[in-house]
């Protein structure tokens, strides 16, 4: 593999963006640390020697263009809430903080799209949407991400299971390469056969083949009514042995999560407020389907909840508890959408994985998950979208040293991604590679296809200086 040297950022090129962006720029102590890590600093921390306030595409290209000319690294980064390091400067260099482009610029209701800044945040987009009796689709738990964050790893969230993930909501794209060149990817149509399709490579390329500066994004009409079910069972394997059954009734939810006790009882530790049953007839409560389904009117979701009852209860549920109010429904999900923040708040030592396997390997595949806890002295927590068999799974240790927890991690991690490959899955269904799992892809993918995503950057990327040792190209 050949070997790419970088320089250091001279004051000239400071003075460079100074020029260009006037107030922009930041160097020494005025980069926060918070720069130097993502939200999984277990992959490492590395300060950037300038961050940068992204502020139009054209400003950008040139700041870009200094960089290359002078072989020095540049990371695109949004708001910093990534899991696999792919946002962090490695190798020093320029941060451009594309969270300051966070405008949502025109709504096209004609052909059902909305053209957005990269930074503006998917929480933001989606009340905005809704204002208009729209909705758009893609649901990452974390909905204080920034929607370029969102494509450049494909996140998928809860409703992906009825709508798609990510990609399949992005029309068309602006994009500054390496060098400098400014593209434009993709159109407002719906269909396409014109050659490679180098929008879909850019979404889930995590910053390395080129920086995302503004959107199209498919919208589409918000469905008028949801109702979400709490479906409780007394152990894991009945819970998620429920899930083919929906499916298999014909029914669509919008949203199909599951979770174990343990991430429950410490999300509602987190968030002040008991909302999910611990104990019913008599019977402790082990794992949880969380159900919401949508549609145009509530008499129909009143009658897919009882067609929905009935296969569950049938699947081994104990009961199936109604939330059909929105403090009811705002209550249950605001439980899952704290899972992350709740395990950080009880936790010193954290490492995740979000393999995805199909649908009616999940139950076999979390049993053998959870029956190798007992040979490490971490503890394993699981939660995920049941609905398209993506599962996050976390090790936590709080009496632990880092070199040890790191290394007893790495073994568990290689079983867990080995037996996700022999289950037909694969190593990450939306958080992606980063830095953190880049030698977990390695082992997955093998030889010829690092090859082939090797070749893909250098044609992009020749100096290898946007977002290195990321994803393919370890440095």
């Amino acid at each position: 593999m050949e070997e790419f040297v970088y320089n250091k950022v001279s004051p000239e090129m400071i003075e460079a963006f100074q020029a260009i962006v006037p107030g922009k720029v930041h160097v020494n102590g005025d980069i926060n640390e918070d720069y130097s890590h993502d939200e999984m600093p277990i992959y490492g921390k590395a300060m950037p020697e300038v961050v940068i306030d992204g502020t139009t595409t054209e400003d950008i290209a040139k700041i870009v263009k200094i960089c290359y000319e002078n072989s020095v690294p540049v990371i695109p980064r949004g708001a910093g809430t990534g899991l696999t390091g792919a946002a962090v400067a490695l190798h020093g260099g320029v941060l451009i903080d594309m969270s300051k482009m966070n405008k949502i610029l025109e709504y096209d209701m004609e052909n059902m799209v909305v053209r957005v800044e990269p930074g503006v945040l998917l929480n933001d987009l989606a009340e905005d949407a809704r204002k208009k009796g729209l909705l758009y689709p893609p649901d990452p738990g974390e909905k204080f991400a920034t929607l370029g964050g969102n494509v450049a790893t494909n996140a998928g969230g809860m409703r992906a299971v009825k709508y798609g993930c990510t990609r399949d909501y992005v029309r068309a794209m602006t994009v500054v390469l390496p060098t400098g060149e400014i593209v434009k990817m993709g159109a407002t149509v719906s269909k396409t056969s014109s050659g490679y399709s180098l929008l879909n490579l850019m979404i889930g390329s995590e910053g390395t083949l080129g920086i995302i500066t503004e959107l199209t994004l498919k919208v589409i009409p918000a469905p008028k009514e949801t109702i979400s079910l709490i479906i409780p069972f007394e152990n894991l394997e009945e819970c998620i042995g429920a899930v083919p059954r929906l499916f298999m009734a014909h029914l669509q939810p919008q949203a199909l999560e599951f979770m174990e006790k343990e991430i429950i009882y410490a999300s509602e530790r987190y968030l002040g407020k008991s909302v999910f049953p611990k104990e019913l007839e008599g019977i402790d409560i082990g794992a949880y389907l969380l159900v919401t389904f949508d549609g145009e009117d509530m008499d129909g979701l009143e009658e897919l909840t009882e067609q929905a009852a009935e296969v569950v209860l049938e699947a081994g549920a104990i009961d199936v508890l109604v939330a059909d109010t929105p403090a009811k429904k705002k209550d249950a999900w605001a439980a899952r959408n704290t899972f992350l923040e709740a395990i950080e708040a009880e936790t010193k030592l954290l490492d995740e994985c979000d393999v995805v396997v199909p649908v009616n390997r999940i139950a076999e595949y979390l049993t053998f998950v959870k029956s190798l806890e007992d040979q490490y002295d971490f503890q394993i927590k699981s939660f995920g979208h049941a609905g398209d068999g993506n599962l996050h799974i976390y090790t936590c240790a709080n009496d632990m040293d880092e070199e040890t927890f790191k290394r007893q991690v790495d073994d568990f991690m290689k079983i867990i991604y080995k037996k996700a490959a022999e289950c037909g899955g694969l190593i990450s269904g939306e958080h992606g590679i980063g830095s953190g799992k880049m030698a977990y892809l390695n082992d997955y993918v093998g030889e010829t296809s690092m090859r082939l995503m090797r070749g893909i950057k250098q044609v992009f990327d020749p100096k290898m200086i946007l977002n290195p040792g990321k994803i393919c190209y370890k440095l």
